[in-house]
């Protein structure tokens, strides 16, 4: 009989980019919409830009944009999951001690600068390519897959453009972290705790919900306007002048716009990575018995 002290608990660094790949293959059309509602001025819904996109394209048009979601979490995922859980690791080695809450958020920030980074190109390619269908012919970019966008922004633009909207990107990448990963940690142990839910499917799904919700309310106001940023090209306008500019235009509504989009999009995508990742973890355990 093995035993489980002695059972590795610490997991490979490609295991949250693989959960988030997973999802993000279910769930991009949902991204899609909300982009698409974010750069409109119009208050076109969910439903309105779901129609329309259809309309236009078919069901292919709820895809454009995918390849550069999966190189997205081939940079930006697999680096802030990592970071979080080594870090997590390294305080509970050192301490004796799971993380507290302050040294989680504390990781959660140090791993969402880092995704920022890593994954920012990807997501200057991914916004393009999911806003191509809302601007005018002239102003598409018609990007061929995240390969093709890549190499023209570094050719056309500088390779400097490709970390454009940095600045938002951090804020929003820390905020998703912080909200995300922490909150999912915080609610795990409190159903454990105060509701008696045992490790499972069920305490995952309803960990994972609570933490998309939160992670989408404290996200979108950065989302937004990291969207606007990202969408633009040349010189453009940076997130304070396109913060003064939208606001004046539409008010502060405009901060939480795509926001039901943003819920349905990002519930159920939290809840796929962390069922998946749970999942993986499991399949991980296994092998090492």
């Amino acid at each position: 009989m093995v035993d489980s002290k002695k059972v590795k608990t610490t997991y490979p660094f490609w295991v949250g980019c693989a959960a988030a790949s997973m999802a993000s293959v279910c769930t991009h059309p949902l991204d899609l919409l909300r982009v698409r509602m974010q750069m409109s001025a119009e208050k076109a819904g969910m439903v309105v830009t779901a129609r329309d996109t259809l309309r236009a394209d078919g069901p292919r048009g709820l895809y454009p944009g995918l390849s550069a979601s999966i190189l997205r979490q081939m940079t930006y995922s697999v680096t802030r999951f990592g970071t979080y859980e080594y870090l997590k690791d390294e305080i509970k080695e050192r301490t004796g001690q799971k993380a507290s809450t302050w040294q989680m958020l504390g990781a959660a920030t140090v791993a969402g600068i880092a995704g920022g980074i890593a994954g920012n190109p990807a997501d200057i390619i991914l916004v393009r390519m999911t806003a191509d269908a809302t601007k005018p012919l002239n102003d598409q970019h018609r990007y061929r897959n995240c390969f093709d966008g890549l190499a023209r922004v570094v050719k056309e633009e500088g390779a400097q453009q490709l970390f454009r909207g940095l600045g938002p990107n951090l804020v929003r990448s820390v905020l998703m972290n912080t909200s995300q990963l922490v909150s999912y940690d915080w609610f795990k142990d409190q159903l454990k705790t105060q509701a008696g839910l045992r490790e499972g499917l069920v305490l995952h799904a309803f960990a994972s919900l609570g933490a998309g919700t939160v992670a989408t309310t404290i996200c979108a106001p950065a989302d937004v306007i990291r969207s606007r940023v990202m969408s633009a090209s040349g010189p453009g306008s940076g997130p304070l002048t396109v913060l003064k500019d939208s606001l004046a235009a539409e008010g502060p509504a405009f901060m939480f716009k795509g926001w039901t989009p943003a819920w349905i999009r990002l519930a159920p995508n939290t809840v796929l990575i962390f069922v998946f990742l749970e999942q993986i973890r499991k399949v991980i355990d296994k092998t090492r018995l």
